[in-house]
């Protein structure tokens, strides 16, 4: 494999290009740790985390005379993965070796599979925030070993080499071509994430690595794009550059945008995209060229010898078929047909699975609608506020739903239910107690509210003066009660009851 050292590439005359007469095609390889208790091939620990090179077994470290066993259970994953992206499961796959060095990959080779992957062809389908659906092809996704992780900050002479991670599965997800903007891309991304998250097969931890992609950007002039569609002839699309090992929605976008206009601005100072791989520079916010882009026979792949073929039986694909969960599509259509909620709202109810969990165990039948408006407006608010999300809620389903159901019940009222929402977030307990403990019951008899009514009118008849031109002072009166009460009578009953008082008709 040759590295790209110091190979200059022409520097355009402006970093800005425009992309008026130009298209991006958008390609990505998706790396998504298999969720595993155990590696691909040892039985040695996944926990992410612990002291480095602590979970490392001797077929992990590559010793002499030890051999692979392959982890059913990530190839199980796999197919789950393949079937919810609607993808043809290969019966038939092998595992191949993928020849290089690099101090992390102890073997000097990756087993991965190139010739004869786990899961053919299938397909994302992702809604753009302007209402518009895309569809994004899957090519292939094999399954492989990760290597282990480079450590060159700890010490200015030295690099270190942690192995914790080297031999975890990895599923590597590989679009086509079918992504036309960074928009798309990052919408791609975070759809395959909640995917793979509803699936259980990958956590989608993009800040321990569990999910990463690697970014081909290519330009092309407007009209390409078509013919490639139509004869699947890849020259059409221009050359294309790999940004690698992206972890973050947003860098990816900044890269894309970025590499988009430096290969138009080369293209139109009459110079050449050259293929390669580059890196994306969070703090220039620029990719750099690392090296030129490798080909199948730079990595000398030949049929792994330590590993059999890989046969599946139907009976197992059809098993894991019928036991598939309810995907987010599929919840969220429920969602708006069997409980009456806006589109919107089952959108944000369904982004992640435990969210959406959360809102059918707080579900009250009949307040659907109520249920909505408090998870996402009272809950999500106060946990993007606080940077939680909905698994370390302070306040449980449970207790959220006993909340609702005092509020329902016009045993508090709105403006109480907010109060005592602030008292279970600080303090944990139930909210049954906490509104015994604090007396915060509604008023709701009615001859009590009708006495305070008819003190708050008899102190004040020069109000009471005023209601027949301006009837809108009947929320002064409704106000005046509501004090008086220590805001606990019943604001329904003590609208009505001051506006019979004073004759006026709601």
């Amino acid at each position: 494999m040759m590295i790209n050292k110091q190979q200059k590439e022409p520097q355009p005359q402006t970093i800005e290009g425009t992309l008026s007469t130009w298209e991006v095609v958008i390609g990505m390889e998706v790396h998504a740790q298999i969720k595993s208790d155990s590696k691909l091939f040892s039985e040695s620990s996944t926990v992410f985390g612990n002291e480095p090179n602590t979970n490392v077994s001797l077929v992990d470290a590559a010793m002499p005379g030890m051999l692979p066993v392959l982890n059913n259970f990530c190839v199980e994953q796999a197919i789950k993965t393949g079937l919810g992206l609607r993808a043809k499961i290969n019966l038939f796959s092998q595992f191949d070796r993928k020849n290089y060095f690099y101090p992390d990959l102890p073997q000097g080779y990756q087993i991965s599979q190139l010739y004869h992957p786990l899961v053919g062809e299938g397909e994302v389908i992702v809604q753009m925030e302007e209402g518009s659906v895309r569809k994004v092809g899957i090519e292939r996704i094999h399954i492989e070993q990760d290597a282990g992780k480079s450590i060159h900050d700890m010490d200015p002479n030295l690099s270190f080499i942690d192995l914790n991670r080297t031999g975890v599965g990895l599923m590597e997800i590989v679009s086509r071509p079918d992504i036309r903007s960074a928009d798309e891309a990052t919408a791609y991304l975070r759809k395959l994430r909640q995917i793979l998250q509803y699936l259980g097969t990958c956590d989608g931890n993009m800040q321990e690595g569990s999910l990463r992609a690697d970014v081909n950007v290519s330009v092309c002039h407007k009209g390409s794009y078509e013919n490639y569609s139509q004869t699947k002839d890849f020259s059409y699309l221009g050359t294309r550059c790999e940004i690698k090992n992206m972890n973050s929605m947003r860098f990816i976008q900044q890269a894309i945008d970025f590499e988009a206009r430096r290969q138009v601005a080369l293209l139109e100072d009459g110079n050449q995209v050259i293929q390669e791989t580059r890196l994306y520079d969070v703090d220039s916010g620029k990719t750099k060229s690392m090296r030129s882009k490798e080909e199948a026979h730079d990595y000398r792949y030949f049929p792994c010898p330590d590993l059999p073929a890989l046969k599946i039986s139907q009976k197992l694909v059809n098993s894991i078929q019928e036991k598939l969960p309810e995907l987010p599509d599929e919840k969220k259509t429920r969602f708006i047909e069997d409980f009456g909620i806006t589109e919107y709202d089952a959108e944000v109810l369904t982004t992640d699975k435990g969210s959406a969990d959360f809102f059918e165990k707080v579900l009250i039948n009949g307040h659907e609608k109520l249920t909505a408006n408090w998870i996402i407006n009272e809950l999500f608010g106060r946990l993007n506020k606080e940077g939680l999300n909905i698994s370390n809620s302070p306040i449980s389903a449970a207790h959220l739903k006993e909340i609702l159901s005092h509020l329902i019940k016009s045993e508090i009222s709105s403006k109480m239910a907010k109060e005592l929402f602030e008292l279970v977030w600080t303090t944990k307990r139930s909210p049954s107690e906490l509104v015994k403990e604090h007396s915060m019951k509604q008023v709701t008899d009615q001859g009590h509210i009708e006495k305070l009514v008819d003190e708050i009118i008899n102190e004040n008849p020069h109000q009471v003066e005023k209601v027949a031109s301006n009837p809108k002072i009947l929320g002064w009166f409704v106000g005046q009660v509501m004090k008086a009460s220590d805001g606990k009578a019943n604001p329904k009953v003590t609208n009505e009851l001051v506006a019979k008082k004073l004759g006026i008709n709601l």
